[in-house]
């Protein structure tokens, strides 16, 4: 895994504050919630990964660099890029 810089751990936390909604493109594990389940984001971790509760209960965090996600807009309207 490579650990993001600084800056970047800064920036993650700037776009994925508490409370931030997301949804599930790509995650490579074997216990990852389906494709489009969608979550909230609790925080960042130092290496990057957005910590996340699933609204299917999971808890698997994103890894910064491995698994892909869609920011929602803050109404849930629809979704939006990262």
């Amino acid at each position: 895994m490579n650990i993001p810089s600084r800056e970047t751990i800064e920036q993650l936390r700037r776009n994925y504050p508490s409370g931030t909604r997301i949804e599930l493109v790509r995650m490579g594990d074997p216990q990852a919630p389906p494709m489009g389940t969608k979550g909230t984001v609790r925080g960042v971790d130092d290496t990057g990964s957005l910590l996340v509760s699933w609204d299917n209960g999971s808890s698997l965090n994103v890894i910064y660099g491995v698994d892909l996600v869609r920011k929602l807009p803050s109404d849930s309207s629809g979704c939006g890029q990262e």
